[in-house]
């Protein structure tokens, strides 16, 4: 198996509804033990450089949250992000073994 990193991006202007919260479940235990961390949303950033510091926040274009799944390679893994039931775009890259 290998580790996937599941990025959320777009709006976060809406409040979670009790049915997309439910649905997230649902995704999640139909995963069973493909999921290594739930994840969470992102809140408040900042993009760090050695010259410069900028403050982030979620916003349309921004990535919003993360998931780490395994899968056995990136086409199984752009298939279970395809069956998320509502995030419409999905970040999908390999996290490599160091």
């Amino acid at each position: 198996m290998k580790k996937f990193v599941l990025l959320y991006t777009g709006t976060r202007d809406q409040a979670p509804t009790e049915e997309s919260t439910a649905a997230w479940i649902e995704w999640f235990g139909s995963l069973g033990d493909k999921v290594v961390d739930a994840g969470n949303p992102f809140g408040q950033g900042r993009d760090v450089s050695a010259g410069n510091t900028t403050e982030l926040s979620p916003s349309a274009t921004g990535v919003t949250g993360y998931t780490l799944i395994n899968a056995q390679d990136i086409d199984e893994a752009e298939k279970i992000a395809l069956t998320h039931p509502t995030v419409e775009n999905i970040l999908v890259y390999e996290a490599m073994p160091m």
